[in-house]
Formats: C-alpha cells, structure tokens, sequence
C-alpha cells in the first residue's frame, strides 16, 4: 500500500454611483464563480476561497446578481422576516449601507466568488485580490507563521460538522463507526487494512484520502484529531476541493475520508459514526449529531476582510449573517445555522448602518 507524507486589486475598490450600470446579467452563482486570478470588472466586490465555504457564499451571490423585486416573495421573501421593504433584493441590503438602486435593475454593485481553498483565501485577502477571503479553517492554522494577525477581520458565517466518510462497500460490509484511536491510527499509516478496524470486513487495503495543504478542511481536520495544524498525516491522495474528494470515495470501494457537511449526501458515500472520549457522534443523531458543540470534528466557516470591514463587504455579510440569509444560502447548504448570540456577535463586528 502506498502512502505519500506531508512534509492585485485594490481591497476598497469604488462602488459607481447611483444611475451607472453594471454591464451584463450573469449570475455568479449559474457560472460556477468568478475568476480565481482575482481580476474583475469596475465597482465589483470579490471574494474567495475555502470549497467549504462556497457553497454559501456562491448562493448568496446568485441571489444578489438576481436582485428580484419584493413582489418575487418566494425568492425575497421579506414579510417572513418582518422586513418591509418595496426595494429588490440587493438593493435592500445595499440600502442599509448607504448604497443607492441603479436605473437598470442591476445590483448596487456586482459581487463574485472564486473556488480554491481556505489558505488562498487568506492569502489574497491579504494581499488585495479579494474583498472578502474565504476559509473553514482560523486565519492563524492557515498562515501560523504571521507574527500579527490583528488586521484581519473574522465573520464567522456558520458552523460545519465534519463528518467521516467511507466508500458504500465499506459501509454495507457492516462498518457503521470508528473510535478516535482508530482514526488516528489510519491517518498515521499505523493500520492499513480494513480488518485491522473489524475481522469482519472485507480483506482490503485502507485507501486512506484526504485534503490538500493549504485546505481549511485539512488544517482543521488535524488541528482537531491531532492538536497540532502542522501535524503530518500518511494519505493515498489528496483533493483540492470537497467535491473531487466526495467523487474520490464514492468511486472507491475501500476509501475513508473527512468530508465538509455539505457534501455528505453525495451518492456512494456513507458517513460513519465517531466515538471520542466516551461519547459516540452520529450523522444526523438528535443528541450527539455533529452540531453538537462537543464534537470534536466541528468548525467556524469564515470569511475574512482585511484592515477593517468596507460597507460593500458590510452589506453581504450582513445578508448571510440575517435569518433570510442563514435560511436561504447556509442551512439548505446543510451547515448549521448561527444561534441569536452567535449572530449578535457577528453583526457587531459591521460597520454602522447608514
């Protein structure tokens, strides 16, 4: 079996003003994102990152290029959240920050996402290509070699419970659960087959997958099992994205894997239980699911803005971190959802409304 070891734009670009247009009607969330290199057109507000955090951002980024009138209530459904408004969608949001409605129905200012990981996202909101970086991993497990992290600015926009994956063979050959002893022996190369967990599956190797460095999912994945971001783990291959490791164990017939959440229903994958320190984590368990805050394979999902939060960053985040936008763009996403103190916490951290 083998193995392989671990060893720009401007931030505060000007929003035009009120009357220009943005030209053209894509949808960042129809497209797949924006672009990775961080380029983009006048008065466009950028972001990017963590596949984990993706999800969530991409959607509220769809919503917001739609900008839908408030009659459209199944798409803007202000009245459920005793919003009462006659603005689109976007400019609504737009509009607590001061930002004025265009002449064509386009969105106050355009908003894009790029998809790589949490460690670019850092890195670029750092360094100016990106407005607002996002990662599933702290800021200091992503760049631990900062002597100051003090100009970055944390919103915390959801919680996500890793799950462990296996491949359906495994699953349906009678693994239901590993303890964290056993976890941490397969990602060390202690065991590498799987009748070393249980003689009673099948006679096959561990194809052990896992993260890229640099992935939020990976640093928090073995900051969690290890105590340590830099610990080295022994893996078969590594993915850059949640959605190639997802198809990596599906497609396997001997994989285990830490997944986001988002991902856990993905076809031909089955997640399995987690006992650590006595108590026993299920998918989906209604007293020890993973949100509970015990478990110990949660996180914070992040986005990151650098130097102080600009009222366009504002008035996004502000949408994501609102009931409508913990509803709309994290729970179907199946993360969990941010309580009351926790979005009290976050708002704080904005600029005043205009």
């Amino acid at each position: 079996m083998t193995h392989e070891s671990d060893s720009g734009l401007s931030r505060r670009k000007f929003v035009a003003a009120a009357g220009t247009g943005i030209a053209g009607t894509a949808l960042a969330g129809c497209i797949g994102g924006g672009d990775e290199s961080g380029s983009s057109g006048p008065g466009t507000l950028t972001s990017g990152g963590s596949s984990t955090v993706y999800p969530i951002m991409n959607n509220a980024a769809s919503y917001w290029q739609g900008n839908r009138p408030a009659d459209d209530t199944e798409y803007w459904p202000h009245g459920e959240y005793n919003i009462d408004t006659d603005k689109n969608l976007a400019d609504y949001w737009a509009g607590l920050y001061g930002f004025e409605p265009t002449d064509n129905g386009q969105p106050p200012f355009k908003y894009t996402v790029g998809l790589s990981h949490s460690g670019t996202g850092v890195e670029k909101v750092k360094s100016g290509q990106y407005d607002i970086g996002n990662s599933s991993g702290n800021v200091e497990d992503e760049l631990p070699d900062r002597d100051s992290y003090e100009k970055f600015v944390d919103h915390v926009v959801g919680v996500d419970g890793q799950p462990l994956v296996v491949s359906q063979e495994i699953a349906d050959a009678g693994l239901d659960g590993i303890t964290g002893d056993q976890l941490k022996d397969i990602y060390k190369g202690r065991v590498d087959n799987w009748q070393d967990i249980d003689s009673s599956l099948p006679d096959k190797d561990i194809q052990v997958l896992a993260r890229v460095k640099g992935s939020g999912t990976r640093t928090a994945f073995v900051s969690n099992t290890f105590g340590n971001p830099k610990e080295n783990t022994t893996v078969d291959n590594r993915f850059g994205q949640n959605q190639q490791l997802a198809s990596a164990v599906a497609q396997a017939d001997n994989a285990i894997s830490y997944l986001a959440l988002a991902f856990v229903d993905t076809a031909g994958v089955s997640p399995i239980s987690l006992e650590w320190e006595g108590t026993t984590y299920k998918y989906q368990d209604d007293q020890n699911g993973l949100d509970s805050k015990a478990y110990p394979l949660s996180r914070d999902l992040h986005c990151y803005t650098w130097d102080g939060t600009s009222k366009q960053e504002a008035a996004i985040i502000n949408m994501v971190l609102h009931d409508f936008g913990q509803d709309t763009f994290v729970g179907p996403n199946n993360y969990f959802k941010l309580g009351a103190r926790r979005q009290k916490e976050q708002k704080n951290k904005l600029p005043s409304q205009s």
